[in-house]
This record gives structure tokens, sequence and C-alpha cells, in this order.
């Protein structure tokens, strides 16, 4: 994976805040429900999200910019000369006999030390994991990760944090979403009877692991519809209408996200006044439903009308 810094196009000294933002920004322009037609959608979409991971995380980001984790969040270790790691001064693979004093000692080393011997003889860590499995004395990268990382899971998991694209359709019908986290995974969602725009969801214990485990933020976010406007519950959407039915009144069959109806148009209607069909908005917390308002919009035919015209001539000429 490329650097997370050159990914979100930000720098090394960007706040938090600016973090956020460059993440929030690249993660609407890359989400496949707005790039339908782009195939490579999804993998950048992948990429920013395993980017903020990173840099979005205090600690993973102060671990990244030590050298301590790559760019995917693995662990890095710096090998001497000898073939050993580093872990002490002196001879031996891990030091010799005394403490160096780059560590200085302490129970913190002594911590550390104990999870990756114990993790080299299939012990259980300070975190109560088993070491994982895997070639070599250290049962693999896998392991050691599962060692070093047992103290998180003493205290509560990070929650995630991640924006979702729904139709107005889909929260109609409060159907049930797909909803991709930073990791990769995948969930399903049931959105909730009357969700609103920018509404977020906590999914419980579907955060990253820890005691107890952190949870999932969904922020739901309504796509742009090509029909109808929102406002609240409430719908409204344009109605094309000729002049004779606006003058005489008439009926104009509107669409609505259940299916299409006939409105009757009152003689003398006008642009000015909106009709309101009850109940046909979208649902509401309390089990009802918002409203749709229909703005008429007279329109002329195109290629003219020959008698309107000389209907109105006339009339102007009284």
């Amino acid at each position: 994976m490329r650097d997370p810094y050159d990914v979100l196009g930000v720098g090394r000294s960007a706040s938090a805040d600016e973090i956020k933002k460059a993440f929030r920004r690249l993660a609407k322009k890359h989400h496949p429900d707005q790039n339908r037609d782009d195939p490579k959608a999804k993998e950048s979409f992948a990429e920013v999200n395993s980017a903020y991971e990173i840099l979005g995380d205090a600690t993973k980001k102060g671990q990244f910019d030590r050298g301590e984790i790559d760019a995917e969040g693995k662990p890095r270790f710096t090998g001497h000369p000898g073939g050993g790691f580093d872990f002490r001064s002196g001879g031996g693979p891990f030091g010799g006999g005394g403490r160096g004093p780059q560590h200085g000692g302490g129970p913190e080393f002594d911590d550390f030390l104990t999870d990756i011997l114990g993790q080299a003889f299939g012990a259980r860590g300070r975190g109560g994991a088993r070491a994982g499995a895997g070639g070599g004395p250290f049962g693999g990268m896998g392991g050691m990760g599962a060692g070093m990382g047992g103290a998180q899971t003493r205290g509560r998991g990070e929650d995630v944090e991640v924006e979702t694209f729904v139709t107005l359709e889909e929260v109609a019908a409060h159907a049930k979403i797909r909803v991709e986290l930073p990791n990769g995974r995948t969930l399903d969602v049931q959105l909730p009877e009357g969700v609103s725009d920018r509404q977020q969801i906590r999914l419980k214990g579907q955060g990253h692991v820890g005691t107890p485990p952190g949870d999932v933020l969904v922020t739901v976010l309504f796509q742009k519809h090509p029909q109808f406007r929102v406002s609240g519950h409430d719908l409204e959407i344009d109605a094309p209408i000729g002049l004779e039915d606006a003058v005489l009144g008439g009926r104009v069959r509107v669409p609505t996200l259940s299916g299409a109806v006939e409105l009757n148009l009152p003689a003398g209607t006008t642009g000015a006044k909106e009709l309101r069909l009850k109940g046909k908005g979208l649902p509401t917390k309390a089990g009802g439903h918002g409203n749709l308002y229909v703005k008429p919009r007279i329109v002329l035919p195109e290629a003219g009308d020959a008698e309107l015209k000389a209907f109105l001539e006339a009339r102007r000429r009284r």
C-alpha cells in the first residue's frame, strides 16, 4: 500500500481535523455508489479508508511516524547485523547480559519480552490472546501482533466511523444496506424507519477489538434524487402542466416513491401555489409519512400554438 499521507494528500504536519476533512472529501469522491461506472472506484475507496485507519488513529499515526508499523499497520522490526532483534545492547540474540541504555529496563520492557518469549513457546500473552500460528520461532507476524496488542484488549475498543450513501427508495422501504468498513469487512445494516439525512446509526460491538469492543458509527447520507428534493421528511417535485389545464383545470400524473398517482388540478392553477399529496413523503419515526408537495410548472408547446397566439393577440388589441 502507498504511504497514507500520499493517499490522503496531506503533509506529515497535518492536524487531525485536516486529515479528517481530506478523508471525507476523498471518501465521497471515490465511493462506489457514486461511481458505479468506474471499476477502480472500490479499490480507491478501500485505499482511502485504509490510509485513514492509520492516520485517523492518534496511536497508529504515532507508530507509523516513528517507523514502528508500515502503511498496512503491520509491525516493523529492525534487525542488527548479527541477525537478532536489537532489544538490548550487548551480545546474543536479546542483547546479552545487561539491559542497554536505549531501553533502560523496567517492568514495561519485561512485559514486552515476556510476550515475545511467550509467543515463541506457544504461551499466552498479557492480553489473554493465544500466540498466532505460523513458521519461525515467533509464530509469524500475526502471532506477534496478538501478543503485543494484548494490552489494548483490557480497555474498550475504539469506535469506527463510516459514511454510506442511500437512495430515497431505500429510505422509504427502510431497506437493508451493505456497509463497507475501512478494514474491508462488510456489515448488513437495516435502515431504521424514519431515518433522516446525516443521521448516525450505532452498531454496538462491531468496532475495534477490546473489552468491551468498540462500536461502528454509520452516518447515513441521502443520494441526490433526479426528481425529488428532500425537506425533512417531506418531498418536493416539479410537475409540468399545459396552459389549458392550468386555466381550465385537469389531471396530471405525478410520480411518487410508491408509484405514480393522478392529481386533480383546480382551474386557475399557477406556479405560485404548491399542491399537496398527503402521506406521499418519507417515513417518520412516529410511523407515519411526510407529504409530497407538487410545484406546477406551466409549459407551452415547443412548436408553438397558432390558435392560442391569435386569441391572445386579439385579446391584447381590445
